[in-house]
């Protein structure tokens, strides 16, 4: 049925963009849901579509054609790339967005929107575990939640959310936890903000961290984003990372701390020297939940507190600050706000 009818019928008219990743992959077999990448057979938008004729009860689906990689080939540019075409499908299909995206990155990709999106758009954005080619995949349910969820007047102003294994997930909270289970993605310290139940869409709490549109992260413009690198702690870690990323023009570095945010003394007089030579530190955790305290130890090595970000959003909040500004003081208060 044309989209155009289905509109007629009072569904939401939603457009679906298609990044690649596994919800896009078919493998060698129905069997093959783990190597499946070795094919590299992917499916653009308009076929992932077609893979879920049930999607035309939901909403008048509209493709929207981007690319079709793997989520570790997706970055900056990319990012770049969305908040632009988000824009212009602002102004032609008004309803809402949903991005398929792979899991290995969507975390990253669904927090820099929030940041940067410049529409107050609904997006929504889903994966899967499982290639749409596997006995059992989950792509097929997880695209149909995602648009029921993006779809929902109650989804609206809660800024960038994630949909997979019937879980609704901020953002700026949830990070993928297992290789394979689909169970994969969860916020640690707070839950899921609600949940997909068949045709039910039910919320049970909001993300209080402000969100996109209106923050100062403007990227429409911008070649790059400025380096910012991340140091992984661990027994015996002598800074050595630290000074390469240094050598490497690092403007920002975010440490991966052990747990409550400490890291051996040879890394500490690393990021410390680091810090004195106007690079701005943060330190998350390795650990993946909790808050950083800003002890006294940071503070005197001149070294910020990533709040409870993991250090791969806290990288992604770090670059974004240093395109308004390198104030120490001032990024502190980007990362209370956001």
């Amino acid at each position: 049925m044309a989209a155009g009818m289905m509109a007629e019928r009072g569904l939401p008219k939603v457009a679906f963009i298609g990044t690649g990743g596994t919800i896009a992959s078919l493998g060698r077999d129905a069997l093959d849901i783990l190597d499946y990448g070795a094919t590299g057979r992917r499916l653009e938008a308009g076929g992932i579509l077609a893979a879920v004729p049930e999607l035309a009860s939901v909403a008048a689906m509209v493709p929207v054609p981007f690319q079709a990689v793997p989520s570790p080939a997706i970055g900056f540019a990319e990012w770049r790339a969305l908040v632009g075409l988000c824009a212009r499908l602002a102004a032609d299909h008004p309803d809402l967005a949903v991005i398929g995206h792979g899991t290995a990155t969507l975390e990253e990709t669904a927090y820099a929107l929030s940041l940067t999106l410049t529409v107050d758009l609904p997006v929504v954005l889903v994966g899967s575990q499982r290639p749409m080619s596997a006995l059992s995949t989950d792509a097929k349910l997880n695209l149909v939640a995602a648009v029921r969820t993006a779809a929902a007047p109650e989804s609206r102003g809660r800024g960038v959310l994630v949909v997979l294994n019937d879980e609704i997930q901020a953002a700026r909270e949830v990070t993928k936890t297992s290789v394979a289970r689909l169970q994969t993605f969860r916020t640690p310290d707070f839950g899921v903000l609600g949940q997909v139940d068949g045709d039910h869409v039910r919320y049970y709490r909001r993300s209080e961290r402000a969100h996109a549109p209106g923050t100062p992260f403007d990227i429409r413009d911008l070649t790059a984003l400025p380096r910012v690198d991340i140091a992984y702690g661990y027994a015996d870690a002598d800074g050595t990372a630290v000074r390469a990323f240094r050598a490497a023009g690092a403007r920002g570095l975010v440490a991966a701390g052990l747990a409550p945010g400490m890291v051996p003394p040879g890394e500490a007089e690393a990021l410390e020297a680091a810090a004195a030579a106007g690079i701005v530190v943060v330190m998350s955790t390795r650990a993946g939940s909790g808050v950083v305290p800003l002890s006294t130890r940071l503070r005197e090595r001149g070294i910020l507190s990533a709040d409870n970000l993991t250090p791969q959003k806290a990288r992604i909040l770090l670059a974004l600050a240093l395109t308004v500004t390198a104030e120490p003081e001032a990024v502190a208060r980007l990362f209370t706000t956001y």
